[in-house]
């Protein structure tokens, strides 16, 4: 996608939207006009994105909707690096350039959606989701000879390589998330044909298996001497099932459930808050709509943002947050409501805002799973008064001990950037107790820095004794300029050295089934 601001991307989805909303409620009138002979008379259901279940309305007591349905997604994106090389198309005059090619990233993910509404009350209905992957498989293979460079591409500290390619994690299964929700029609159009169809709902999403761990698939570029761990905990520096306990002198092996380590996981071990409204218009056969999504997620402690997402000089402790703005309209060819029949063609795009946040990205496996030792080490979280600072040492400021110490556990700051999704679905309503949805879709996302963290918070006020690097000199005086950030790692935080996305795109395509009863 090209690097488009964010701002101006979502305000042109938004003039295309006021149109759509201005033609939908502009147009009751054509809705009333006399009916034809051979006109059939016309469902009162809405859309399907604005359709809500109800009970106790006139002589239909109760609604419950059973949805089954397959998705597959299939992703590729390639992963560049910044780079100070001069070199034909990467930077010259001292200029950084992001066009050093690392890695093909694809992913392929097969899920099973469940889902059931259920009638409480006129337009009211509580919503169950349960996405469950049955498969999560993804790779890094080397793009443009990148395989052969892979020294320089993937170079950490002097001497160091991060990760190897190819790289394949280990395929990951289970439930994604238990989401529970409630879903409102303030207005219905089939109760009074001058007014849209409006809903409005929320759904909190749970957390209820095991989260994400980095993992990798093989030991290549491990150091096989050692009992090597697929998913080693992030405290494991050497990768070999025992924790990082240097003062002590038998340290305790670690536990776990997978291969003597962890298990992968697949879920985001984050509670989420989902909040949405759509509105529809029906005008004979067609029905334009559009809506707004918004998605607050908030990490769990149980998950990897746990350890060390409140210490002091943590810039970005949270997930990324996400709006969206959709608009898409409905195409209704043919029904026959005496004998609850109908095919319905649907054409939606969707924009996306995602904020900057720590996150799961396509290196989150590679680089949580790297045994270099400027990833695998431990920073530590303060820093102390030099105790021969103004004698022997001109450094005021050195690490302290006795704080926390923080792993690279894989997650990563990642910058801000823009979605756009185009789908199509096909709905075939056969009888008054079922119908089926076939459908795909296309998702182009903006190139982005996927390590963007920062060495120091300038926002946060420190002590000289305790700023570390974060400081500045002026003569023989020292003067603080913020907090040491903790999750800051120069190998791949630092300008320079930094990894992006570029060119990601993903497809989906899926069948659903839903029982009317």
């Amino acid at each position: 996608m090209a690097k488009l601001g964010p701002v101006r991307f979502l305000a042109g989805l938004a003039g295309l939207a006021g149109l759509v909303s201005a033609l939908a409620v502009a147009a009751p009138a054509s809705a009333d006009e006399p009916r034809g002979v051979a006109e059939p008379i016309l469902f009162s259901e809405p859309a399907e994105i604005t359709q809500v279940a109800d009970a106790v309305d006139g002589d239909d007591p109760f609604d419950l909707l059973l949805t089954a349905g397959l998705v597959q997604t299939w992703k590729t994106a390639q992963i560049r690096r910044e780079t100070s090389i001069t070199q034909d198309g990467l930077s010259s005059g001292g200029f950084t350039s992001r066009a050093l090619n690392v890695a093909e990233y694809t992913e392929s993910t097969s899920r099973l959606n469940t889902r059931a509404d259920i009638g409480l009350y006129k337009d009211l209905a509580l919503v169950l989701r349960l996405p469950i992957i049955l498969s999560n498989d993804r790779e890094l293979a080397s793009v443009k000879g990148s395989g052969a460079m892979q020294t320089v591409t993937l170079a950490g500290a002097p001497g160091e390589q991060l990760f190897s390619l190819p790289f394949k994690s280990p395929t990951r299964s289970g439930i994604e998330y238990l989401a529970v929700g409630l879903d409102v029609g303030i207005l219905n159009q089939a109760r009074d044909y001058t007014k849209p169809t409006w809903v409005f709902g929320a759904e909190g999403r749970f957390d209820v298996a095991e989260p994400m761990r980095a993992c990798k698939e093989s030991t290549q570029g491990l150091n096989l001497n050692s009992q090597q761990q697929k998913c080693a905990n992030p405290s494991d520096v050497n990768r070999d099932g025992v924790a990082d306990k240097p003062a002590v002198a038998n340290a305790v092996p670690l536990e776990g459930s997978f291969a003597g380590g962890r298990a992968p996981g697949v879920s985001r071990g984050t509670t989420g808050l989902e909040v949405h409204t759509y509105l529809s218009k029906r005008v004979k056969y067609i029905e334009p709509y559009g809506g707004f999504t918004a998605l607050f997620e908030f990490a769990n402690d149980s998950s990897e943002y746990g350890a060390s997402r409140n210490l002091k000089g943590v810039l970005v402790n949270h997930p990324p947050l996400q709006g969206s703005m959709i608009v898409g309209i409905n195409v209704i060819p043919w029904e026959a409501r005496g004998d609850f029949q109908r095919l319905t063609f649907d054409f939606r795009s969707t924009g996306t805002y995602v904020s900057e946040g720590r996150d799961y990205t396509e290196l989150f496996d590679a680089l949580g799973s790297s045994d270099a030792p400027s990833l695998r080490n431990p920073n530590f979280a303060g820093y102390m008064a030099n105790p021969a600072f103004p004698g022997t040492s001109p450094d005021p400021s050195i690490i302290d001990p006795n704080s926390t110490k923080v792993y690279s556990e894989g997650l990563s700051d990642t910058q801000q950037y823009a979605e756009m999704k185009l789908t199509s679905q096909f709905t075939w309503q056969p009888g008054q107790y079922v119908k089926f949805n076939l459908g795909g879709g296309l998702k182009l996302t903006q190139s982005h820095l996927i390590t963007y963290d920062q060495a120091c918070a300038t926002g946060q006020s420190n002590t000289v004794a305790e700023a570390g690097p974060c400081r500045s000199q002026s003569g023989g005086a020292f003067t603080a300029s913020g907090v040491p950030n903790p999750h800051f790692r120069r190998v791949i935080d630092d300008p320079g050295s930094r990894f992006l996305v570029d060119g990601s795109h993903s497809f989906d395509a899926w069948l659903n089934v839903v029982l009317m009863l």
